[in-house]
This record gives structure tokens, C-alpha cells and sequence, in this order.
């Protein structure tokens, strides 16, 4: 059976290549925004879940939280544990098994770090998942792309040279995903290599609908990083502040 997309995208040097030259100064702003609204207690334990290499991770912690990073990517999380101490963990996990029961305070999901999977039980099963890891009264943050937003905003192709790897990226979508086929043209590497991201077209709605089966519930919904109000189709962002009951 042929790996997930994602699998074989997220362990590749070109996609941290061609993502992690995002606005570093806006991801901090937001999440240093977001510690404000909350106004999480010190020492708070806190989940990032997709963390990635754990930028966001260290940055938490940093501000006096206990945070735990988990990823799928072997890479990402081998690169992660150089920053690991007493207060920042890395785990190398599938967001759809188990991880911890009634453990932490706070668990986020930044920058649609979601929507990937091939079925509905198995985005069902990564939100249960993180509601179980939550204590009761415990708070979920999801950043998810707005899909209105996104369709009226798609830039069909377009074109990145990054110290000198050429990536062409098609974008295009359908009912119920977004699509985005890149090719990378690396000299090093002869043959141009393709891969091709898949995400889920889930709504307020919908997410409203898979976090209440999990016992979350929805309390506060922000359309951009600056926390303005969520507007369906003038905002890029979805972003939802949960509980769990």
C-alpha cells in the first residue's frame, strides 16, 4: 500500500525548504497574541501538536510553559530534541493514536497542520486524540486555512527559487479539498521530483460538529492573526478557541 502523501512530503529537506522561510516575526507575534488572550497560568502544560521542528514549541516554552512537541516526521522531530530540556519535550507520534489522558491545560494545532488524512474517522480519531490529552476545562486552539477565503484568494501557479532549488507549484481544487502539486528542480538531484499536498475542505461547521462528538466546544472564533473578528469570506484564517466540557 502506498504511503500517505504527507508521509513522504513532511520527512522531505524540500518541504522545510520551500515553508520554513515563512514570516518568522508573524508566527511569534501571533502566538505571543494568543498567550495574551488566554492568559495560560505559569508553568501551564502545553500540547503542539504537528510541531514540526518545533519552532513554536521552543518559543512557548521560552515564555515559562512546560510544552510537549509531537510530529509524524521522523526528521523534523531527530532536529527538534537538539532543543529538548526540562521544560520542552519532542515525541515522534501520529496524531490519530493516543498520546497522554487528562495530561495537559493547553493543546494547539498551528498553521493547518490538519486536514490531511484519506478518511473522516481519521481526522475524528486526531481530535479525539487531543481532547483526551486535555484535562477537563482544558483549552484547544485551532489554525485552519478559511476555505471561501482561499478559493476566492487561489493563485493557480506560481514559481520559488530557494538557494538554488526551483519549486513550481499548481494549485487547484475540487468539492472537498484543496490541492497543490509541487515540483522541485534540484541540479544535485537530476530528475525533477513531484509531490502533491491534499487538504480537507472543513468549515466552521464541520469542525464545530467533529470537536462537539469529542466534548469540545467551541468559544471563541478569530479570522486572522491579528485576532480580527471571522468573516466566511473576508478573513484568510479560521482560527477557533475550544474548552473541553
Amino acid at each position: 500500500m502506498q504511503s500517505p502523501w504527507f508521509k513522504n512530503w513532511f520527512n522531505s529537506p524540500y518541504y522545510h525548504q520551500l515553508y520554513f522561510n515563512r514570516d518568522e516575526k508573524e508566527a511569534a507575534a501571533f502566538i505571543d497574541q494568543l498567550i495574551v488572550d488566554l492568559e495560560p497560568a505559569p508553568g501551564s502544560t502545553m500540547l503542539d501538536v504537528a510541531c514540526g521542528k518545533g519552532r513554536h514549541s521552543i518559543h512557548l516554552s521560552e515564555k515559562g510553559f512546560d510544552v510537549t512537541g509531537i510530529d509524524l516526521s521522523e526528521d523534523s522531530i531527530k532536529e527538534a530534541l537538539h532543543h529538548e530540556n526540562e521544560h520542552l519535550h519532542f515525541y515522534r507520534h501520529d496524531m490519530r493514536l493516543p498520546f497522554r489522558i487528562n495530561y495537559f491545560d493547553y493543546a494547539f494545532n498551528f498553521f493547518t497542520s490538519f486536514g490531511y488524512f484519506r478518511t473522516r474517522r481519521e481526522h475524528d480519531n486526531a481530535i479525539r486524540t487531543i481532547a483526551q490529552a486535555l484535562h477537563t476545562g482544558g483549552c484547544f486552539v485551532m489554525d485552519y486555512l478559511n476555505v471561501h477565503y482561499a478559493e476566492d484568494h487561489l493563485v493557480h501557479q506560481s514559481e520559488k527559487e530557494i538557494d538554488g532549488v526551483n519549486f513550481l507549484i499548481t494549485k487547484w481544487f475540487d468539492e472537498t479539498h484543496f490541492y497543490k502539486k509541487i515540483i522541485v528542480e534540484d541540479e544535485a538531484h537530476g530528475e525533477p521530483i513531484v509531490f502533491t499536498e491534499k487538504v480537507a475542505k472543513f468549515s466552521l461547521g464541520d469542525f464545530t460538529e467533529m470537536f462537539a462528538y469529542q466534548g469540545l466546544q467551541i468559544q471563541e472564533v478569530f479570522g486572522d492573526y491579528s485576532f480580527s473578528n471571522y468573516d466566511v469570506r473576508k478573513t484568510p484564517r479560521l482560527i477557533m478557541i475550544a474548552r473541553k466540557k
